[in-house]
């Protein structure tokens, strides 16, 4: 009887060390593939690589030099995002701007709506098109939402409701593009994973 449990512990600890042997192995190729990216100014999937890394074994010097380069990428993104968000964007609608409708929408609307971005605040807005005259909704100051030191997601915003709206801009069509993926409560994070609210902008 104890022969057969002193066997089972041996091969339990043999288990262990074949997992933690994978483990360091994977962590190691995830970080010279994040370093590689990194070389190569591939920021956003440098990013998400350290992040992986970060999560393996953050005790590890691997994964302690993974998160001060999650912090340094989230930066150089977001001061990235930040430079081509600057402005004045008006709203399209809530279907791509490519959709059948949006543009129509937008052109029978009696009002125009509008944001002004800033490097601290979002300035929201409308336009009576007949009055030409212009009418301050809100203004909310601008604040990235860092859920975790090694979260990987640089682009999101949080207002001043809890909801929280990860932007892109892309560069070729001129879109600014938001879409609403979480909310937060007093309960915590809502992720938000189906029917997301999402706005398209183009700049005004």
């Amino acid at each position: 009887m104890k022969k057969n449990i002193t066997i089972l512990i041996l091969l339990l600890v043999f288990k262990g060390f074949s997992q933690n042997d994978a483990k360091a192995k994977f962590q190691k190729n995830k970080y010279e593939m994040a370093v590689s990216c990194y070389k190569k100014a591939d920021f956003k999937n440098a990013l998400d690589l350290y992040s992986v890394v970060s999560r393996i074994r953050p005790e590890n010097e691997l994964g302690k030099e993974s998160i001060k380069k999650v912090d340094t990428l989230k930066t150089i993104l977001r001061k990235d995002i930040m430079d081509k968000a600057l402005g004045i964007w008006k709203l399209r609608g809530d279907k791509p701007i490519w959709a059948v409708n949006s543009e129509s929408d937008s052109k029978n609307a009696l009002v125009e709506q509008f944001i002004e971005i800033n490097k601290t605040q979002i300035l929201f807005y409308e336009l009576d098109k007949k009055t030409l005259v212009k009418k301050p909704i809100k203004t909310e100051n601008l604040v990235f939402y860092n859920k975790e030191e090694s979260d990987s997601l640089f682009s999101a915003i949080i207002l001043s409701d809890g909801t929280i709206w990860n932007c892109t801009v892309d560069e070729t069509s001129g879109i600014l593009h938001v879409i609403n993926i979480a909310k937060k409560t007093e309960r915590g994070v809502e992720k938000i994973e189906t029917n997301n609210l999402e706005r398209f902008y183009t700049k005004g």
